[in-house]
């Protein structure tokens, strides 16, 4: 995986822990007044928006790159892989990690919005 879907990769499975850890009913409604309350937090806020945006441009970008990645190698059909034993192979390996860029990106943009 290159280093670009690594850090997609990273980017998904953070979104996935806060998302869970909010879930979980461990801090009182008070300690969470008190932490969005705090100065950090109010910091963060006054730049979120642009980070926001930025991040959706980001992600977007990458669910359109994955996408042409998956249209390039859906051609399988098309070529005639009998003279290379192997190139069906490695066609369908490019196309499935393509498609799994593809549900990586678009899912951390789900979770983004």
């Amino acid at each position: 995986m290159s280093l670009q879907w690594t850090a997609v990769a990273g980017f998904l499975y953070a979104e996935v822990f806060a998302l869970l850890l909010m879930c979980i009913p461990f801090l009182s409604a008070k300690q969470w007044q008190r932490l969005f309350r705090s100065s950090l937090f109010t910091l963060a806020v006054s730049y979120g928006n642009k980070f926001f945006f930025f991040f959706i441009a980001l992600l977007a970008f990458l669910v359109f790159d994955a996408v042409r990645e998956v249209q390039k190698y859906s051609i399988v059909d098309k070529v005639d892989l009998k003279t290379l034993p192997t190139a069906e192979d490695h066609i369908h390996m490019k196309l499935f990690r393509a498609q799994r860029n593809l549900y990586i990106a678009g899912f951390a943009l789900l979770l983004w919005l």
